[in-house]
C-alpha cells in the first residue's frame, strides 16, 4: 500500500500582500465612429454666419410645335429665368474637457496623458454629432443671443422628390428660403413598410427632374429590409471548386432602371427615412474648422474646449430624394 503525503502550503498567492494587479495597456473600444454622409459630400468654406448660393432651374420644355418659327419672322421676345437665392446657417459644435493635475501624472493603463486621451474621445464625440446635426430632419435657427444658432440638416431640404406616408407630413424647406430659415419637415401620422415600387418611383421622379443619385443612404433597420428587395434576389453562384463556398446576404449596389446605387448603412440617421443622395450636390461648409482651445485655468485642472462651425450646403435639392415614414 502506497501512502501519499500531505503538504499544507502555509504561504499561499492568496496570503500574499503586494502582488500587482493583472491590467492590460490597452482600451478596447467599439463605438462606431464612421460618418458615411459628412465624409461623403463635398468641402467649402463658409465666410458669414449665414452661409448662401443659388440654384437655377431651367424654364419648362415647349410642347410640340410652340416654339416653331415661319421662315423670316422676327425674333420672338427674349425670356429669362431667375435664379433663387437660398441660404443656410453655420452652427458652433462644442465639447469640454476638464482633468486634474493629478489625474494626468498617475500612472493610468492605456493612456499616456489622460488630457490628451479625453481631446480624443470627446473630438470622436464631436464628429458623430456633426453626422447627426447634417443628416436629420433639423431646422435652421438665428442665433439671437439666447438661443443657439442651428444647421438645417439634410432632409428639411428635400421638397421636390418626397415620396412620404398618409397623414399631414409636409415638406421643410418648402416656403422657408425667403425668410432665410429652413423649416423642418413633420411626419405623417402613419408609416408604412418599406418596398422596392418606392424607391424605384423615387429615382424615376429624380431623373425627370434632372437628379441622378448614386447613393441610397438608409439606418439599420431599413438596410435589413432593403436586403429582400426581389431586385436583388440573384445574389447567389454556382460553387465549381472543392473548397467552401460564400453566402452572400446583403447588396451593396442597387441597378435601377436610372443609374447604379450604392447602399449604404448610417447609424446615425433616421430608420424612418430613405435617403437617395448625389454626393456631387450637397457640401460641408466650415467657418471655423475643428480645433481644441485652452480654457483659463482656476484651479488644479486643465481645461479644453474642441470647437468647430459650420453649415450643410444642399447645392440643389431636386438631385436628392426622400422616401420617408417607414416603419
Amino acid at each position: 500500500m502506497r501512502i501519499i503525503a500531505t503538504i499544507t502550503v502555509n504561504y499561499a498567492t492568496k496570503d500574499t500582500i503586494g502582488i500587482r494587479e493583472d491590467l492590460e495597456d490597452i482600451i478596447y473600444r467599439i463605438d462606431p465612429t464612421e460618418t458615411p454622409f459628412t465624409s461623403g459630400g463635398g468641402r467649402s468654406t463658409a465666410t458669414q454666419r449665414y452661409h448662401e448660393w443659388q440654384i437655377q432651374k431651367l424654364a419648362t420644355a415647349a410642347p410640340t410645335g410652340t416654339n416653331a418659327a415661319v421662315e423670316g419672322a422676327d425674333a420672338k421676345a427674349a425670356t429669362a429665368v431667375q435664379t433663387s437665392r437660398v441660404g443656410n446657417r453655420t452652427q458652433i459644435m462644442t465639447e469640454v474637457v476638464n482633468v486634474s493635475g493629478t489625474n494626468r501624472v498617475v500612472d493610468a493603463a492605456g493612456r499616456a496623458d489622460e488630457l490628451e486621451y479625453q481631446i480624443l474621445l470627446k473630438g470622436l464625440e464631436l464628429k458623430r454629432a456633426i453626422e447627426v446635426q447634417m443628416i436629420q430632419n433639423s431646422p435652421s435657427r438665428i442665433d439671437n443671443g439666447t438661443l443657439a444658432g442651428l444647421s438645417a440638416g439634410f432632409e428639411s431640404w428635400l421638397t421636390t422628390n418626397v415620396d412620404r406616408g398618409p397623414g399631414n407630413g409636409t415638406a421643410g424647406a418648402s416656403g422657408g428660403f425667403s425668410a432665410g430659415i429652413v423649416n423642418a419637415p413633420t411626419d405623417a401620422n402613419a408609416t408604412r413598410a418599406f418596398q422596392e415600387a418606392m424607391l424605384k418611383s423615387a429615382m424615376a421622379s429624380c431623373y425627370n427632374n434632372g437628379g441622378k443619385p448614386t447613393i441610397l443612404s438608409l439606418g439599420v433597420l431599413q438596410k435589413q429590409v432593403f436586403s429582400t428587395f426581389q431586385g436583388i434576389a440573384v445574389n447567389r453562384f454556382q460553387l465549381t471548386k472543392p473548397e467552401m463556398g460564400t453566402i452572400i446576404g446583403a447588396a451593396d449596389i442597387y441597378v435601377s432602371d436610372f443609374g447604379q446605387l450604392a447602399v449604404v448603412p448610417n447609424i446615425f440617421q433616421r430608420n424612418r427615412s430613405a435617403l437617395l443622395i448625389s454626393p456631387k450636390y450637397y457640401k460641408i461648409c466650415t467657418l471655423r474648422g475643428m480645433r481644441n482651445f485652452p480654457l483659463a485655468k482656476t484651479g488644479d485642472a486643465d481645461k479644453r474646449e474642441i470647437l468647430t462651425e459650420l453649415t450643410l450646403e444642399v447645392c440643389n435639392e431636386a438631385a436628392h430624394a426622400v422616401i420617408a415614414d417607414l416603419s
